[in-house]
């Protein structure tokens, strides 16, 4: 993982991405849940099959970045949003968590948890192992909160999926 310095517009080629997929989500378990069911879904339609190794890391990403917004970002009443990104090279996808809680903001360098036992505390440092880039930015459109972003480097390009609209 790299700590993210220039913004995400500076650093690479995502400023135009070819697909996109948003949604708010209620800050429950149900949300995290249904969020995670989505990406997946939508990553198959975007030609990254279930059970393939990006659908399956993705997937876990938004679990742990969701299921971290639900737990340390909530405020109650408030939902999070869920970004999704491919970039028009299909080499680059950005995942983005974005919750309403400015207070709370992660460790910039996460680290792996103390207590190789323990059921809590280990979700971020799993993201910033799979994924290629992370950052922690205010919300863009204004009022309190963050958005969690992290990148994942395609390796193998998917297929080209056409006649697939968002």
């Amino acid at each position: 993982m790299t700590t993210e310095t220039p913004s995400f517009e500076e650093a690479n080629q995502l400023t135009s991405p070819k697909l996109e997929f948003s949604m708010h989500f209620t800050s429950t378990p149900r949300g995290v849940r249904l969020a995670r069911r989505l990406t997946s879904h939508r990553l198959n339609t975007w030609g990254f099959p279930y059970g393939s190794e990006v659908n399956d890391t993705v997937t876990l990403l938004v679990s742990e970045l969701t299921t971290n917004a639900v737990t340390h970002g909530r405020v109650s009443g408030r939902d999070f949003r869920l970004g999704l990104a491919l970039a028009a090279a299909r080499d680059l996808l950005r995942v983005e968590v974005t919750d309403t809680r400015d207070d709370r903001l992660p460790p910039p360098r996460p680290c792996a948890p103390q207590d190789p036992e323990a059921e809590t505390g280990r979700g971020l440092w799993l993201v910033a192992c799979l994924a290629s880039r992370l950052s922690v930015e205010p919300r863009e459109e204004g009022g309190p909160g963050k958005t969690v972003r992290a990148e994942l480097k395609l390796c193998g390009k998917a297929p080209a999926t056409d006649g697939v609209s968002d």
